[in-house]
Order: C-alpha cells, then structure tokens, then sequence
C-alpha cells in the first residue's frame, strides 16, 4: 500500500463501533488503511485513533468528509484529516541560549523535521546568534520588559496570524507567556525545559542540582497553558550523571538532552501523532 498520503485522527467516549465506523467511511470513500493505532483509556473512557490512509484509486477527502461527519455527530469525535504532505507552518521563539534553534533548523534543512519556518521570534537582537544559519528567514527582534510585555506579546500574536503558523515552538525562550497568548496558542505552542521542576527553580538549576547530587538529569517538552511548565507532556529524556560531573558537565549533557527532546515533540506533533488527553497526551509513536 506504501507510506500514508494523509493521517486521520479522532478522540471521543469510548463505545462499540468506533473502528468499524471508521473502517467503513474510509472504504467506502477510496480508501485503504495503511496504519492503524488506537487507544482506550480505561480511567477516562476516552478512545483515541491516528489512521494513515492511501488512495485505493477514485479516492474522494470530500466524499469521506461528508459521509464521516454524520459518524462523528453519532460518536461525539473530535477529529481531522490532514493529507501529509501539506507541511505545518511554524514560528520558533528564542532567548539567549540557541542549542535548540541551531538543531531544529538543522533538522528542517535536512528535511527530518517536515515544516515550513514562517519566522524567528527573539528577545535578543540578531547578532546574537551570528553563529546560526538563520539565512533569509524572516527574523523580528523584539525584546520586553515588564511594563512592555503586553505590547510584545500583541506583536508577537500578530505575527502567529499574518504568516498563517499552525505551531509556535519556544526554543528555550525564556519568558513566561500571559494566559491570554497561552490560551489563543492552546494546543499549538510547544515548549521545553529541564526536568527537575518542581524542583531547582530559578535561576541556574544544574547547579543547584550539581549541589544535591542529582543522579539523573532530563528534559521535558510539553504543550503550554496558564499554568506554568505544568502542561500536557509529549516527550521526555533522562541521561545518567556521576559525582565526577561538574556543573559544566550537566550544562552541556543538558543541553543534549534538550534538543532531542525537543526536536522528537515537534515531529510528533507535525506528523499528527500527538491527541491531548486532559492534562497528558496520547503519543502514537511510529
């Protein structure tokens, strides 16, 4: 059947008939199904789907849409079908540290990371990161302070709508975003930091964990909401740490552990592969 030409993804309450109702639609519209993985989450009563179809010749979306909206009025789903190679629009926000802009853009020009760079969003000016092939990507310097941060924040959401971006990435950005630009980026701004929160907050946490001993050091990447660093987690990492491990070796092994951390999220989410569950996700890994 080959690799899936588009990805179907479905959450509702978990009942019989989900699988062959969505079976049905698909073949009844061309369809072959290519990739199937689902989900029953018994605590919630949830159901989850990611469906990787392909044209089984004469193939109509327009003729699954209509057909599949009546099944997913009958089920309560919230879906969507999105053919893959229409690549998702994205704007990477970033403050002093660039470990995670250099890798993402690497990943991009390589074609690992299947997206379209809309912008790049900094609290710093440009010269900062002389370092980093930033080519002729539009690039908006706009820093903030307390008493201009609404202001910022304003400009930094009208940017999100006039170059159309399905996904804002903060590539280690750090400033906190108001609940108002969280909650219009709901779903679709993905951020990552180390994983010792709620521990070792502040200002340099891999000394303070350097202090304590720490075994395990780690990165988490989640979607954001109001509550700070508390929002549903997509991917996670942890690397292995010894006595013989300075401050400056924890920096840098975290600094690793960031970008791939990151970098996984992004995928995961591009490639449809992540469907929010309340406060966790459901990741169909491939």
């Amino acid at each position: 059947m080959g690799e899936a030409t588009s990805v179907l993804t479905l959450s509702c309450s978990n009942r019989p008939g989900i699988v062959a109702a969505v079976s049905t639609r698909l073949f009844e519209a061309g369809f072959n199904i290519a990739d199937a993985q689902q989900f029953d989450d018994g605590e919630t009563g949830l159901f989850f789907m990611r469906v990787g179809i392909t044209d089984a010749g004469g193939a109509s979306r327009a003729r699954f849409e209509e057909g599949f909206a009546t099944v997913a009025d009958e089920f309560g789903m919230r879906w969507s079908l999105r053919e893959t190679g229409e690549k998702r629009r994205v704007m990477i926000l970033v403050s002093r540290f660039d470990h995670c802009l250099a890798d993402l853009l690497y990943r991009w020009r390589i074609g690992e990371l299947p997206m379209t760079v809309t912008g790049i969003v900094a609290n710093y000016p440009r010269e900062t990161y002389a370092h980093v092939d930033l080519a002729d990507l539009p690039f908006h310097h706009l820093p903030v302070r307390r008493e201009t941060k609404m202001e910022q924040e304003a400009q930094i959401w009208r940017a999100v709508q006039e170059t159309g971006t399905d996904l804002v990435v903060l590539a280690r950005y750090m400033q906190i975003l108001s609940d108002g630009l969280a909650a219009k980026l709901a779903g679709r701004c993905i951020n990552i930091h180390h994983s010792f929160l709620p521990g070792f907050k502040g200002a340099r946490p891999y000394h303070q964990a350097h202090e304590r001993g720490v075994k395990l050091i780690g990165a988490t990447a989640h979607y954001v909401t109001s509550d700070l660093d508390e929002g549903p987690i997509i991917e996670q990492d942890v690397e292995r740490i010894t006595h013989r491990d300075t401050p400056d070796d924890l920096i840098r092994k975290g600094r690793d552990i960031e970008r791939r951390v990151l970098a996984r999220a992004v995928r995961h989410h591009l490639e449809d592969r992540v469907l929010v569950n309340g406060r966790k996700t459901v990741v169909f890994t491939g």
